[in-house]
């Protein structure tokens, strides 16, 4: 049965490179591997929509909860490459999957229903979409200021040209993720969990350091 892993954390830690450098690396050393991004801004009607509303560009106003449907509804018409990628690949990673819209849209609740509303989520992905759950997740914690630094050496976005995207640019909410992620750990929620610290002594670790440490956790 196929690893499915997801790498996780707030904007700005590095999850797409840890995320690749980690495929690359599984690949290499004979271990059969394929990497997922999400949301797929141009593959789905959830992603597209999404990617404008990241922009700035949507007409109209998003709730979490609609936003909430929207993350997941890129995830369900994803759910027949999930499936193929599970059936040909001994481990798929996640560069981000259904903890992410969790975090993000309970941080932008009040924080007295944050546990509702990733609860709520989960359900629905989980649930009504029937989403796999991950074999293992991992969080990927670097403080703010440093991850906000990092947000502007990202390589062009397809759905947006300015340095912040609509989430990047909310500090509170940046911050409200981290604690929610970390709710999400320590609840076990999804299934295992294990953090990485992505950072040491104000600066980021080596992606090398990164990717051992994710390896050295996974059962292969």
């Amino acid at each position: 049965m196929s690893i499915l892993l997801a790498i996780e954390g707030a904007d700005g830690v590095g999850k797409n490179s840890a995320a690749t450098r980690l495929c690359d690396e599984l690949n290499a050393a004979g271990r059969s591997a394929t990497m997922l991004s999400f949301p797929r801004y141009q593959s789905t009607v959830g992603g597209h929509t999404l990617g404008r509303y990241l922009a700035g560009t949507l007409e109209v106003p998003v709730s979490p909860k609609a936003a909430a449907v929207l993350y997941g509804l890129d995830r369900l018409e994803s759910a027949e490459v999930i499936a193929e990628a599970a059936s040909q690949h001994e481990v798929v990673i996640f560069d981000r999957y259904i903890a992410s819209n969790m975090a993000y849209q309970a941080a932008r609740m009040p924080a007295d229903e944050a546990d509702a509303m990733m609860a709520w989520v989960l359900s629905l992905e989980s649930g009504a979409f029937a989403l796999p759950r991950p074999t293992l997740s991992i969080y990927l914690d670097t403080p703010w200021e440093l991850a906000r630094e990092l947000i502007l050496q990202k390589r062009q976005r397809s759905y947006t040209d300015r340095s912040y995207d609509e989430y990047e640019a909310d500090v509170a909410l940046q911050r409200a993720v981290r604690t929610n992620y970390e709710a999400m750990v320590k609840g076990g929620m999804l299934g295992p969990w294990h953090v990485v610290h992505a950072s040491q002594d104000g600066a980021m670790r080596p992606r090398e350091a990164i990717t051992a440490e994710i390896r050295g956790y996974l059962d292969l």
